[in-house]
Order: structure tokens, then sequence, then C-alpha cells
């Protein structure tokens, strides 16, 4: 067996499957990484607007909080491999869209909201099924946990690459070349998923009527506070910490007088703090404490965004990039290692989807809030406010996440 596949960092890739997945993912999500970028800084580019950086990520994100419930669902309900790809056959249909209409001039702002919001509708289905999927790649149960922090590893790897390479394209190229890597990439997850074996699918619980479904989920995480008070959690740091990225575009072009570039080279040291955090994660023992170590990364996270704000030094501020995305990661990461490994198997797509209702849901509004609060006292101010409230929520958890079990 390979070195490699002895670290207990990376025990997962032992199973084929997954490591097929993570193959896959990576190459998909750097892609992705490089779409959202080139949205992002266009968007700003045509507006100079604070407000329309919210907007366009509540346009990508909100459908997800509208969707994601149903897509748990759905999730529960049909096979999973399949249904995913479907989603990511329907992703790299949205790219090659974006790609055509950014070529022949047609990439009005409206345009990219939409384009942005078909693809959150279509990750709104897609997060519940590729999360609890992870189960099913993974052949023993002890290699669970390291799978799916190396998940977010993955992510991070992506928001790291895919930032900082779109920074160059955007410079060299312009964002239609981001757009058509991005489609290119699809190629690689679809491929990846072709070739693995799955074993027998289980046979799915009787199908009753959506509301009574989503009902039972909802009453499921109030009765399981170790899933709930996570979920509730994540929702008010989504909501009003983690949209510290909408603010970006405006430090990289505004407070830093830079470029596309700069924006690259910020997100790029963001994802360099977060991918380190998350194989922190990956290299966790069994009964390491999670809670414990949220609590810590979300005072690392509050204090960082405070001094970002302050610091009008580039190389400065990059260091301090660092510990953001170290401290965001866990935010999301603990959470789905307490939604997956606590949740039933057949509530696990539900309650995946409220998680995804929490991050992906809570982000566009708190974008909204923050691009508008920007618009009035300044990026600075609101990154400061930012960085308080988590601060705050650490308090307000503190029994939780100082508390007895992981």
């Amino acid at each position: 067996m390979p070195l490699l596949l002895k670290s207990t960092t990376f025990r997962a890739f032992r199973n084929r499957n997954y490591a097929l997945f993570f193959t896959g993912q990576s190459i998909s999500r750097m892609g992705m990484w490089m779409q959202r970028t080139a949205v992002i800084w266009v968007v700003y580019s045509m507006t100079h607007s604070s407000f329309m950086l919210g907007l366009t990520l509540f346009a990508e994100q909100f459908p997800s909080f509208l969707f994601s419930a149903l897509g748990g669902i759905v999730s529960d309900r049909y096979d999973r491999y399949k249904l995913i790809l479907l989603t990511q056959s329907l992703s790299m249909v949205q790219a090659v869209i974006l790609t055509v209409v950014t070529y022949t001039g047609h990439d009005s702002v409206w345009v990219l909201l939409v384009l942005s919001a078909v693809l959150g509708t279509i990750n709104a289905f897609d997060v519940p099924a590729r999360q609890p999927l992870v189960h099913e790649m993974v052949n023993e149960p002890e290699d669970l946990p390291n799978a799916l922090s190396l998940n977010s590893s993955l992510t991070n790897l992506a928001k790291m690459v895919g930032p900082a390479l779109a920074g160059i394209v955007l410079s060299e190229w312009g964002a239609g070349t981001c757009f058509l890597v991005n489609t290119v990439s699809f190629i690689a997850i679809i491929v990846c998923l072709s070739l693995m074996k799955l074993p027998p699918q289980p046979p799915r619980p009787q199908k009753q009527k959506v509301g009574k479904e989503l009902r039972d989920g909802f009453r499921y995480l109030c009765k399981t506070p170790e899933i709930g008070l996570p979920l509730l959690m994540l929702t008010l740091v989504s909501l009003l910490v983690l949209p510290y990225s909408t603010l970006l575009p405006v430090f990289a072009k505004v407070i830093f007088e830079g470029d596309a570039t700069t924006y690259g080279y910020i997100m790029g040291f963001i994802g360099l703090g977060a991918i380190s955090g998350a194989f922190f994660l990956a290299s966790l023992r069994e009964g390491s404490r999670l809670k414990r170590i949220l609590a810590v990364n979300t005072v690392i996270l509050g204090v960082s965004l405070v001094l970002f704000s302050r610091i009008d030094n580039l190389s400065v501020v990059l260091f301090f990039a660092v510990l953001i995305g170290f401290g965001a990661m866990a935010q999301t990461t603990v959470c789905n290692i307490l939604v997956q490994t606590k949740s039933k198997p057949e509530m696990r797509g539900r309650a995946m989807s409220y998680q995804a209702m929490a991050a992906f849901g809570m982000m566009p509004l708190g974008g909204l809030l923050v691009g508008t609060l920007s618009e009035h006292i300044g990026a600075p101010a609101s990154l400061l406010i930012q960085g308080i409230t988590a601060l705050l929520i650490v308090l307000c958890f503190y029994r939780f996440l100082w508390g007895r079990g992981r």
C-alpha cells in the first residue's frame, strides 16, 4: 500500500470510489471557483457597487434556501448517484451558456444574475445528494470523518487555487476564458462518476407527502440538539459573518488600489488558510472535541476579521487572510461532520438539506445586508462589525461548545 494511504490524514483514499470522487471534484471545483470569482469581478467592474456584489451572492445562493429542503426530500427518495450525474451535467450546461453569452458580448449584469440563480437552483438539489453519497463511497465506517474532512479540503483547495488562477486569467484573457475553463472542468467529475462502482442501493422509505416529510425533518432537528444547535450556529454565522467575502472586491480595488490579480491573491490566501484548516481536521483522531475546535476557530475568524478591517498594508493583510480562511473553514466542516455522523440514515438527506439552507441560504441574505451596510458606513467598518459579531456568537453558544461530548 502506498505510503500516502497509510497516513492518517489521507486514509479515506484507500476507498477506490472515494478516490475517484475526490479527483473529479478537485478539478471541477477549481473551475467553479474560477467562474464565481470572474462573475463577481465582472459585476463589480460594471457597477462599482457593494450592493450589487451582495445581490450577485444573493442570486446564486438564495435558491438553495428556497429549494434545499425539497432537494433533501429528493435525495432521500431517489438514487443519489444518478441525481448527482444529472446535477453535474446541468451545471455544465449552465457554464456553457455563460461562456457563450460572454464571448458574444451579451454578458449584462442581469444576464449574469439570472444564470447565477440557475446555478443556485441546481446546487439546491446537488448538495443534499452529494454529501450523503460519501457514506456509500467509504467501505470502513472509521474512514467517514476523514472522508468528510477531506471533502472540505477539496473545496478549500479549489477556493485557494481557483480564485488565484482566475485573477491571472481575468487579467490576461478575460472572464470568458474563466467560464470556458469551468465548462471543460465538468468533464473530469462526470468521467470519474462514471468509473465508480457503488454497492446496491438500499430500499428507499415509503414516499409520503412533501409537507409531512419537511415537518418530520424539522422536528427531528429540534429533538436532536447535537445536530440542531450546530445548524443554528451555522445559520447565524452564515448570515452575519461569512458574507465578509462580499466586501473583498472593494478592498482589492479601492482600499489596496489593485486589480483582478489583487482580488485573486486575497481569495487565494484565504483558500490557503482554509485548506490548512481542512487538513488539520482530517488529521484529527477519533474522539477529538469537534465542538471546542469550532469554538476556537470561530474566535480566530472574528479576531482576524477585526484586524483585517483595520490594516491597509496588503502584505500584512494577506497573513490575516490566511487566518480568516482557517477560522471560516470549521464553520461548515465541523457542522457537516456532526450532522452526517449523528443523523439517522433515513433522515440524512433532509438533515443535509437544512445544512445547505443554513450555509447557502443565509449567506445571500447576509450578502445583501453587508452590501447595503457597506454603502452607508464603508467596507472596513462593515468588516469590523462582522468580526465582533463572530465573537458574540461564540459567547452565546458557550455552554454547547464547551460542554461534554464531541
